[in-house]
């Protein structure tokens, strides 16, 4: 059992920077496969990143501007955004999934993950 709280959203202007944070609790005696999803108003949720054992992938819309990682001492995870546009307006959210088999899609599949944030909103002005 896993509980996910994120932290970091908030409104910037485009060209702007977010570091959204996802610190997980609960039972941490195996290795979890941790993503990162973003859902916009009338879209579907769409996978932004993931890490499994330091292996992470990130989707190559936001490739050269998001970046993923971790900080294994404080069970927490982060997605540093960098160079924003208003197109990355969503609510995100931190999933987790025990198997590592929710790390082998590309981009992650929303179904494979088992444990989800409440999200936080991320809001882009041009």
């Amino acid at each position: 059992q896993v509980q996910l709280v994120e932290s970091g959203g908030g409104s910037v202007q485009a060209g702007g920077s977010l570091r959204l944070s996802c610190a997980a609790s609960g039972s941490t005696d195996s290795h979890y496969c941790m993503g990162w999803f973003r859902q916009a108003p009338g879209k579907e949720r769409e996978g932004v990143a993931s890490v499994y054992t330091g292996s992470t992938y990130v989707a190559g819309s936001v490739k050269d501007r998001f970046t993923f990682a971790q900080d294994n001492a404080k069970n927490t995870v982060y997605l540093q955004m960098d160079r924003l546009k208003p197109e990355d307006t969503a609510m995100y959210y931190c999933a987790a999934d025990p198997s590592y088999y929710a790390c082998t899609n590309y981009p992650p599949r929303p179904s494979q993950f088992t444990y989800w944030g409440q999200g936080t909103q991320v809001a882009v002005s041009s």
